[in-house]
């Protein structure tokens, strides 16, 4: 069975006009070199639908209804629950998921948040059997994240635990759903102009292969 890395694009802008984007391009092609066993899949937040979870689709906490619940709906509600179950295994699917986003307000851009939520489903990405805390699903020891982040600045180092809630959200919520091998890689520094962009970009691509070399897969 060949493996897979999902490729998550968050960013409107066209690949080489996106720090992010381009990094992360980078990133797969040079694990690509090395897993050569690996196919990608990519999902763009921007281009791609990505439902709006409306309180009819669950039977409960991140729960989605049943397919027999679901031919109750309407076509078109029917359509956005398949859509939903489709993501998450999708990403179920895959041991190395690459996100690439721009930091916007200290987060990142509405449309990752709303396919996270798709892809956090009891039965699916977590549990709570036995306990009111959910358990992750994923904790194959071979599986992997890996956050590609751009910032027109940087944060200093002692505060970025509590500024940098993008880069924080994303690792819980990844360890939420069991995945123990999350990376970050930042794009900071990207500036007010070309030259200063290109710069950080191959800062960032110097870092590379030192993040790929670390993963267990």
């Amino acid at each position: 069975m060949q493996k897979k890395l999902l490729y998550i694009s968050v960013n409107s802008k066209p690949e080489e006009l996106s720090s992010s984007k381009t990094v992360a391009r980078a990133f797969i092609n040079q694990f690509l070199e090395k897993f050569k066993d690996y196919k990608v899949e990519e999902v763009d937040l921007y281009k791609d639908h990505i439902p709006r979870l409306e309180y009819q689709y669950f039977e409960d906490r991140n729960c989605i209804i049943s397919e027999e619940a679901e031919k109750k709906l309407s076509q078109k509600e029917q359509n956005e629950v398949k859509r939903i179950r489709d993501l998450c295994d999708q990403f179920v699917s895959a041991q190395v998921c690459v996100i690439a986003s721009p930091m916007w307000s200290l987060l990142f851009p509405a449309p990752l948040k709303e396919y996270i939520d798709c892809i956090v489903q009891v039965g699916k990405t977590i549990t709570f059997e036995g306990s009111k805390k959910p358990k992750g699903l994923l904790g194959e020891e071979h599986r992997a994240a890996i956050y590609i982040q751009s910032s027109g600045g940087s944060i200093p180092w002692i505060v970025d635990p509590i500024l940098d809630k993008g880069e924080n959200y994303v690792e819980s919520i990844m360890k939420s759903m069991g995945i123990k091998q999350v990376k970050e890689l930042k794009v900071d520094n990207t500036g007010t102009s070309e030259e200063e962009r290109q710069q950080a970009i191959k800062k960032a691509e110097k870092q590379i292969n030192q993040i790929i070399s670390s993963l267990n897969l």
